[in-house]
């Protein structure tokens, strides 16, 4: 699968003549053909530590649920090898991450070449002065020692590979937000001791045969704050330019076909939900930057162009840092006065077509005898010009008004909801007294669907209803969220009911939408009798929903329903969304 004069120019584009023999990788022994098992990068991690002392902090920072250490390495010539020492002295951090989807292993390889190269001044020459490097090899580590050949069927190399999810069948980049996965809450806790300005997530695309190498995606730049995103685009900018430079031909959204597996259907830029890493950090005003380099390119073209591109963020974050760190500080800033503002929670991708040229293959679509459906077959030794359309305007989707101080969260749900405040570095507190008819908005559902099946261990729900007025009692124990914070719109997208990926959607409050308790049908055929004999007017209501609504007149459950509604035993509490917003703090 690997053609050789394409390994041959990439070993010479990413000379190894120079490399210490115990920090040199399985991958560069190999030819960048196979990749190393994990305890490969314990062993590198102490061993860069070792060689580099006064650069290099290896650290662990979490453990998986088999047991396995989960490393870091802490890069910098600033001697800041702290959270706190990195404050002090005002240094960007940048985080970059291997391997989320083990079986797409090229970050780990990528950076520990890069790491090196740069410990040896031979390229980036500076950049670990102005800033701090956090790297980790490989976030899904259980899922990396699942290790055989063929685990990805639709990438070229390396021969043996890790699996996609964890040992718990998590996909940890869908997890950002929910954050059940013990990788996941270890992760959380790294980004909120170091606080990255720009967090790098490092994968392989899965999709069709094109000539392109690499997608750059980042964000803020179609979503989040608006000043903000001014530092989002620079970056992506200057990263593609900077490996185009290198010979790459990148993208800046995903190639992934609008009609699965038909080119002519085009492509389409999006916003991603907050599951996802792209999505999750500019909600904590920071930068996200997403590389995916294509599965069908061989394993060293896909490493040599990781490398370029972890190389171009780290002299782009040495040459702007400090600029782009004070737009995140004053996104901060403008986060803490968002109260009463409209705020977008959900972006979509309008209709508008530009027409643009893709550089892909020939291919052939006729309708296959196995599957039944239309099949495509492309001829990689003839490459094409695609002209076909881009859908690349993103607008704001649910945009929800911010509370004027904050959401306020019952006692009985308190410790679960503030494990999860706790995980994304949210602040808040407790109640210490109970508080009588306090004015708060309550939402209360119109329609709730719970999803069909499991999605990452859970039963979604989605609602429909609206924010009112109401007073209710408050008890000690609740939580007070408030508004005024800097993580404000992670706030909003963790607790407004409708936001895709909130507490609610991922189902932490089904119990609250799910009927408990019934009146017997023949308590409340009597029940009915008596409510229509002491009001006519509900009779009259009952009698002409009858008449004009015909599935309601079919139903002998909805009609029983309509008189159990009315009867001081019906469950008020009933499709209420536990969590309440107030315009004044409590």
């Amino acid at each position: 699968m690997i053609r050789s004069a394409l390994l041959l120019a990439t070993l010479a584009a990413v000379p190894l003549a120079h490399a210490a023999p115990d920090l040199a990788t399985v991958s560069e022994r190999s030819g960048f053909t196979a990749t190393g098992r994990y305890d490969e990068v314990i062993k590198l991690c102490g061993a860069f530590q070792q060689a580099y002392p006064k650069q290099v902090k290896c650290f662990q920072f979490g453990t998986t649920p088999e047991g396995r250490p989960m490393m870091a390495l802490a890069v910098t010539r600033a001697n800041a090898f702290t959270p706190e020492a990195a404050r002090k002295q005002k240094l960007p951090v940048t985080l970059i991450q291997g391997g989320i989807h083990a079986g797409e292993i090229d970050g780990k390889d990528a950076g520990f070449l890069a790491v090196r190269e740069m410990l040896e001044n031979r390229i980036a020459q500076g950049a670990l002065d102005k800033q701090v490097l956090i790297f980790v090899p490989v976030f899904n580590v259980d899922g990396h020692e699942r290790f055989a050949k063929w685990n990805r069927p639709n990438q070229r190399g390396p021969v043996e590979m890790g699996w996609r999810t964890t040992a718990q069948n998590f996909n940890l980049n869908r997890d950002y937000m929910k954050a059940d996965a013990p990788e996941m809450q270890a992760m959380l806790k790294l980004v909120n001791d170091w606080d990255p300005l720009t967090y790098v997530d490092l994968h392989v695309t899965d999709g069709a045969m094109f000539q392109h190498d690499v997608s750059i995606q980042v964000e803020p730049v179609n979503s989040g704050d608006l000043e903000f995103r001014k530092a989002g685009l620079a970056l992506r900018t200057n990263v593609i330019a900077d490996i185009t430079k290198e010979g790459s031909s990148p993208q800046s959204y995903y190639m992934s076909f609008v009609e699965n597996d038909n080119p002519a259907s085009g492509f389409r830029n999006t916003v991603y939900e907050p599951r996802f890493s792209t999505g999750y950090f500019l909600l904590r005003n920071r930068m996200s930057l997403l590389v995916e380099t294509h599965s069908w390119k061989d394993y060293p073209t896909r490493v040599r162009i990781t490398h370029n591109a972890i190389v171009s963020i780290l002299n782009q974050v040495a040459a702007h840092g400090k600029e782009w760190q004070q737009l995140a500080f004053d996104a901060d800033a403008r986060a803490t006065r968002i109260a009463g503002q409209p705020v977008a929670l959900s972006y979509k991708t309008t209709d508008k077509t530009t027409m643009v040229d893709f550089q892909g293959y020939a291919y052939t679509r006729t309708m296959s005898d196995v599957s039944g459906m239309m099949m495509t077959h492309y001829d990689e030794t003839r490459p094409q010009v695609w002209h076909v359309p881009l859908r690349d305007e993103v607008v704001d989707d649910l945009q929800v008004k911010a509370p004027g101080a904050g959401y306020v969260v019952p006692a009985a749900f308190a410790q679960m909801v503030a494990a999860r405040l706790v995980q994304h570095g949210i602040g808040f507190r407790k109640l210490d007294r109970a508080l009588d008819q306090v004015n708060v908005e309550t939402f209360r559902a119109d329609k709730a669907t719970f999803s069909a099946g499991s999605f990452e261990s859970h039963q979604r729900l989605t609602v429909q209803g609206t924010w009112k007025q109401e007073p209710r009692a408050v008890a000690k124990g609740s939580l007070f969220v408030p508004i005024a914070q800097p993580k404000a719109r992670l706030v909003m997208a963790l607790f407004e009911p409708q936001a895709p990926d909130s507490l609610l959607a991922w189902g932490e409050f089904n119990n609250a939408f799910e009927r408990k308790e019934y009146m017997e049908e023949y308590v409340a055929e009597d029940v009915a009798r008596e409510q229509m004999a002491k009001d006519p007017a509900l009779a009259a209501e009952f009698r002409r929903k009858v008449e004009s609504d015909a599935a309601f007149a079919r139903n002998p459950h909805a009609r029983l329903e309509f008189f159990a509604r009315r009867h001081p035993s019906w469950d008020e509490r009933l499709n209420l969304y536990p969590v309440m917003r107030s315009d004044t703090v409590l």
